[in-house]
């Protein structure tokens, strides 16, 4: 859990790096000057690499596709948004949703297929992982909600504890699809 933690903040950094005030390092992936006039592909493949580069494990390619997801559910929330110039609000909903999917993609990995195996149908198994998804998401944003609300800080530390109860909750809400 603690890897969700620490990926996630190191998205945060990046995506704050990628600013006009930015701290992104020349000769980086995210160096401002080698990004400036890509596409939104193109910077999202940069984030990517540069925030969780390939190392051939599952967890690794299951946090790429996080982010990647994050960062599209970001341009489609936010239409008018600018990877370049994030705000706050934006970096932060960018985080929230690179750990949903990040969250759900390590259940899957860990149970995906024993639920989709014990469904009565395809269609029944596919609909019960999209149930889990949605949950998850939920969860992991009332778990955003109240660090922000409680004015905590989105540490590695504090981040990590919201995987772990994301996790957790998810498990137990969900065990009967696992029998």
């Amino acid at each position: 859990m603690s890897s969700t933690g620490s990926t996630a903040n190191a998205l945060g950094n990046a995506l704050a790096g990628l600013g006009a005030g930015g701290f992104a390092q020349t000769g980086t992936l995210l160096e401002r000057s080698l990004l400036t006039g890509r596409s939104a592909e193109e910077v999202m493949d940069r984030v990517v690499d540069a925030v969780r580069p390939v190392d051939g494990t599952q967890d690794a390619e299951a946090s790429r596709a996080a982010i990647r997801d994050a960062l599209t559910d970001l341009l489609t929330q936010y239409q008018d948004a600018d990877l370049m110039e994030l705000s706050m609000d934006q970096r932060e909903f960018a985080i929230e949703r690179f750990v949903a999917y990040d969250v759900f993609q390590r259940f899957e990995l860990d149970v995906g297929q024993h639920i989709q195996d014990n469904a009565p149908t395809v269609s029944e198994g596919l609909a019960r992982l999209k149930e889990v998804k949605d949950y998850v998401r939920q969860t992991v944003s009332a778990s955003f909600r109240k660090l922000r609300e409680s004015g905590r800080g989105l540490t590695d530390a504090n981040v990590s504890q919201a995987v772990r109860e994301a996790l957790r909750d998810t498990f137990e809400v969900f065990e009967g699809y696992m029998e």
